[in-house]
């Protein structure tokens, strides 16, 4: 196993460096030009999105409670759909008619033509607080897989699942990100598929294996397990985390043009339901398997149910196969971190460092303050890591809440409504981090932050928006030629 290891991880790096010699300025760094066809847009955006979670967090979630955890899964994929339908294409036109813009925040200072840069400023800060939390999370996942797999203490395991990706995000930037990404999305697929099947196998057979299921306990077959109406709610309400994250917002950002997002949609939608269906189908009959190999039960009590792909793949597998097949969690964290240590990275480079400080600063020199960057949100990812006895799934949740709350409702209504205005923007983005921060430390109604959050910030922007003064005759300008050049493309 330890030989795949090392053989997944150099090709990685050598991946980042060819993407190192091609990279040629502060835009090659951060989204790759602009020229990222649809299949690469595609499997980028899904491996971006699905981290460490999809392969520990969500498989544990499902052993431990059983189907009813599923919901997670329908509102993602609702929640995914909907934002490839309506905004993926408009925010491609929308970022390029505003200034070519290449980050989140600068397309919002663009758009609302902030000339105070308070926008800038707000979600630039709002990125390194929620995603220093999300890289801390695919820091965990990847030292517990390293933990798990080769015994090593948490220090140094978390040392080693982090360094590859945060050497081959700061040598190659996005063209690095996408490349791996694609390949990363493809060894996902495949574990997915490969591993529910060799379960079932193990386990008897499909129908021995719901027998077995349904005699430890009726309960893990049914939907509505312990479940309410507002647990279900803020089950599904995970679909609308997609509008505000920053890491699958720059996929559509970077796409080729918009002619591609149909194609890609279709792509990525494939792998997510086949990716997430698998990762189900992986904590629901790793019930039957571990009910008929009781002897098994110690690898994941405890609390370390979140491992159960991991130890499923060393039982059912020869090593070299379960070293394939683990080096897919290694792929699905490397993927998320790396973009999200590459958004931080920007927006402390450009929406911070070149707008406040250093207007004039060289393209050479960007690409290097962005590499020092990535270094630095490492390092502090790292510390919020240091503690084995987090999960995966709640520091995701966490900052999954905050990037919807913050900046879904904003994007949605930059491409949509004409009328919208800078204080709307900046009050509804408010409105939507503080809602989640509050609601996470009190949990009113045991309702998911992102709800109320996204509810609240819409909320805010259209009050604010309607009692503003009009946007003036140029934000309106580039509003109605940005959709005029969306309308033409289709």
């Amino acid at each position: 196993m330890l030989i795949t290891f090392i053989v997944y991880i150099s090709g990685m790096l050598i991946i980042g460096l060819f993407a190192f010699r091609a990279t040629t300025n502060f835009g090659d760094y951060i989204l790759g030009g602009r020229r990222i066809g649809s299949f690469v847009t595609a499997l980028s955006a899904g491996a971006s999105d699905m981290s460490g979670w999809l392969l520990m967090g969500l498989p544990g979630a499902i052993f431990l409670s059983g189907i009813s955890q599923s919901w997670i899964a329908i509102g993602l994929v609702i929640g995914a759909y909907l934002n490839w339908l309506l905004i993926a294409g408009r925010l491609r036109v929308f970022t390029e008619v505003n200034h070519n813009a290449l980050t989140l925040p600068d397309y919002f200072t663009r758009r609302f033509n902030d000339n105070s840069r308070l926008l800038r400023l707000l979600s630039a800060v709002v990125i390194l607080i929620f995603f220093t939390i999300y890289c801390a999370s695919g820091i965990v996942a990847g030292a517990k897989l390293f933990e798990s797999t080769f015994g090593m203490s948490y220090g140094w395991a978390m040392l080693a699942g982090a360094g590859a990706t945060i050497a081959y995000t700061l040598i190659g930037g996005f063209l690095a990100v996408s490349w791996t990404d694609t390949i990363q999305a493809s060894l996902m697929m495949f574990a997915l598929i490969l591993t529910p099947i060799m379960v079932i196998v193990s386990s008897g057979g499909f129908d021995i294996a719901m027998a077995d299921i349904a005699a430890k306990s009726p309960e893990y077959l049914n939907m509505f397990k312990g479940l309410d109406f507002i647990a279900i709610i803020s089950l599904l309400g995970w679909g609308l985390g997609y509008f505000g994250q920053p890491h699958i917002l720059a996929r559509f950002m970077a796409a080729d043009s918009h002619a591609v997002m149909k194609n890609a949609r279709r792509i990525s939608m494939t792998w997510m339901v086949l990716c997430l269906a698998g990762a189900i189908a992986v904590g629901f009959f790793g019930i039957a398997y571990f009910s008929g190999h009781p002897e098994s039960m110690y690898l994941i009590d405890d609390g370390k149910h979140e491992r159960i792909f991991i130890e499923l793949s060393k039982l059912l597998f020869n090593p070299w196969m379960a070293g394939i097949l683990l080096a897919a969690i290694l792929a699905a964290v490397m993927s998320t971190l790396s973009c999200q240590l590459l958004v931080s990275a920007s927006a402390i480079t450009e929406d911070l460092y070149r707008a406040f400080f250093r207007p004039k600063a060289t393209q050479k020199e960007l690409v290097w303050v962005g590499r020092a960057m990535v270094l630095v949100v490492s390092i502090i990812a790292m510390l919020l890591a240091i503690n084995p006895d987090n999960s995966v799934l709640q520091l995701v949740s966490h900052a999954w809440a905050g990037f919807g709350a913050a900046f879904g409702p904003v994007v949605i209504f930059s491409v949509f409504w004409s009328r919208m205005t800078r204080n709307g923007a900046l009050v509804g983005m408010i409105v939507g981090a503080v809602t989640v921060l509050v609601w996470i430390v009190y949990n009113w109604f045991n309702l998911y932050s992102l709800i109320p959050g996204f509810i609240f910030a819409s909320i805010a922007i259209v009050i604010v928006s309607v009692l503003d003064q009009k946007p003036s005759s140029d934000i309106v300008e580039h509003f109605s030629r940005a959709n005029r050049l969306f309308h033409n493309k289709i």
